[in-house]
């Protein structure tokens, strides 16, 4: 069977500029159909998904990848401000940290995460979950369109 080929829009919401990079160039090997858009910080993030200043024209994401750890708003912060706006909440988040608390864990599918996967800091594991996420998120399931 041919997998479907579609484009798909991820916010990465991530403040380690290696990570960032490690993503980009992770989801680039994939030759696959990502516009990858990326902020640094959690007040950026809700800027960013509420098309604010300065991202008036940022498309909205089929895919928002959030890290916990974040300045200015933390991940769970900005989790929950996504699930409670009811023009945001239909967007699938992927919580991708290095936390493996258990109490992290509960949290992020209290507050309505579609995922939670702990960050690799092998650079081959990295490459490899995010080739996983990819193959999920762009063959696997149906997304509303944005």
């Amino acid at each position: 069977m041919m997998k479907r080929q579609r484009s798909l829009r991820i916010l990465l919401i991530e403040d380690n500029p290696g990570d960032v990079r490690l993503t980009q160039e992770a989801f680039k090997e994939g030759n696959m159909n990502i516009d990858l858009s990326y902020v640094m910080d959690g007040v950026e993030a809700i800027r960013y998904l509420r098309n604010e200043t300065p991202y008036e024209e940022a498309k909205r994401p089929n895919l928002i990848l959030l890290d916990l750890n974040l300045p200015k708003k933390d991940g769970r912060e900005v989790l929950l401000e996504i699930k409670q706006d009811s023009d945001l909440r239909r967007i699938p988040v992927v919580i991708l940290t290095t936390s493996n608390a258990e109490n992290d864990v509960i949290n992020a599918y209290n507050l309505h995460a579609n995922c939670y996967i702990n960050k690799p800091v092998d650079f081959d594991h990295f490459f490899e979950v995010i080739k996983k996420i990819e193959d999920f998120w762009l063959h696997t399931v149906m997304l509303p369109n944005s």
